[in-house]
């Protein structure tokens, strides 16, 4: 199979089809850098970065590579101030903090999750990257026609077939199928039942059928297998998020480190006690107290910030009781190998996979 013929190459300018997942606090610069400089589009996470920190981010890749690279943003509705569910979520975990010897008004900083805006937006008409990446649907009309005025091809996240063509029909150039295999946040948008997400397997040919746009296959895909599994369902291309956390260029969580080896199939689920919003990582001990879904989170990103305490004083007794560990399905299938050397030898591994049937 000749990668360069295919729809995804053509239309990002890269050599294989295969997308580095971007993952908020998890990737780097230089893993970003290394995946493009492969032949494969790197993604750098910006929701967790100031403009100034993204704007200097992407010209040390562009230091690295000159091939195309992916800024990803969300693009969240603000939280609604609720101080009556605050309250309760205070509550709920009011336990916690007496265990901890910690006092109930204690606080800790926090990363933000900031939703796309004009700052971040003229980051971009600054930066001029040649792929803009969303997640949680598209920023309002004004913004993206000034994305799309620099000339950078618009991705986006969908769950359902429904977002697929809200997409298309909003302006996005690619639409990301995300199965709910997936680690991480849900890009979803148009729902918020987690229980009528669809898996890789089912989501990807439909919305291949429902949307004329290319379409990258995204969610449980740890391996070549995978890879192309995903291709013989009908994807111009794939996203793989997961196994570049093993590569030495991620900048993991010690604890999330110590924890991946051990992620199986059956012990991750979708939680939104973390941030407020689904999101599927390693089962620990929040997630098994509360839900792993709980009714009285609040809005995300805010989650985060009455547990912030709590994180940091079993982190600091190596205890990940309060982390997310954000993992996939498949990251037991992962191989660890620098991102560079990975996006290689899988690709390599995929085409003579596809080679023989």
């Amino acid at each position: 199979m000749a990668w360069t013929s295919n729809r995804i190459c053509q239309t990002l300018g890269i050599a294989l089809p295969i997308v580095q997942a971007p993952m908020a606090g998890s990737d780097s610069p230089d893993m970003t850098a290394a995946v493009s400089e492969a032949g494969g589009l790197g993604s750098l996470a910006c929701a967790m970065l100031s403009p100034e920190h993204v704007e200097e981010a992407a010209a040390y890749i562009r230091s690295k590579t000159k091939n195309p690279i992916n800024l990803n943003f969300f693009c969240h509705n603000p939280p609604k101030a609720d101080a009556g569910r605050d309250t309760r979520w205070r509550e709920e975990i009011s336990a916690y903090f007496a265990e901890f010897g910690i006092a109930p008004d204690a606080q800790s900083a926090v990363a933000n999750r900031a939703p796309f805006d004009d700052a971040l937006c003229a980051v971009v008409e600054a930066v001029r990257p040649h792929v803009v990446s969303f997640h949680f649907g598209l920023p309002e009309a004004g913004l993206l026609d000034r994305v799309k005025s620099t000339g950078a091809i618009v991705m986006s996240s969908a769950t359902t077939v429904a977002e697929a063509v809200w997409l298309e029909q909003n302006g996005c150039d690619i639409v990301i199928a995300q199965g709910a295999e997936a680690g991480g946040h849900r890009g979803m948008f148009l729902s918020d039942d987690i229980a009528t997400q669809a898996g890789t397997l089912a989501l990807v040919p439909q919305i291949v059928d429902a949307v004329d746009v290319p379409v990258i296959a995204s969610g449980g895909i740890g391996d070549a297998r995978g890879i192309a599994a995903a291709f013989m369902l009908g994807a111009d291309g794939v996203q793989l998020g997961t196994a570049y956390l093993k590569c030495p260029e991620a900048r993991l969580n010690p604890l999330h480190a110590r924890a991946l080896p051990s992620a199986r199939d059956d012990n991750t689920a979708l939680t939104n006690v973390f941030t407020g919003r689904p999101a599927r990582g390693i089962m620990n001990r929040l997630m098994r107290d509360l839900g792993p879904m709980s009714d009285i989170a609040p809005d995300f990103p805010t989650a985060g910030k009455a547990l912030a305490p709590l994180r940091v004083r079993a982190e600091s007794q190596g205890r990940d009781d309060f982390t997310n560990l954000w993992a996939g399905q498949a990251a037991h299938l992962s191989p660890s190998f620098p991102a560079g050397e990975l996006t290689h030898i899988l690709m390599a591994q995929a085409r003579a996979r596809l080679k023989s049937f």
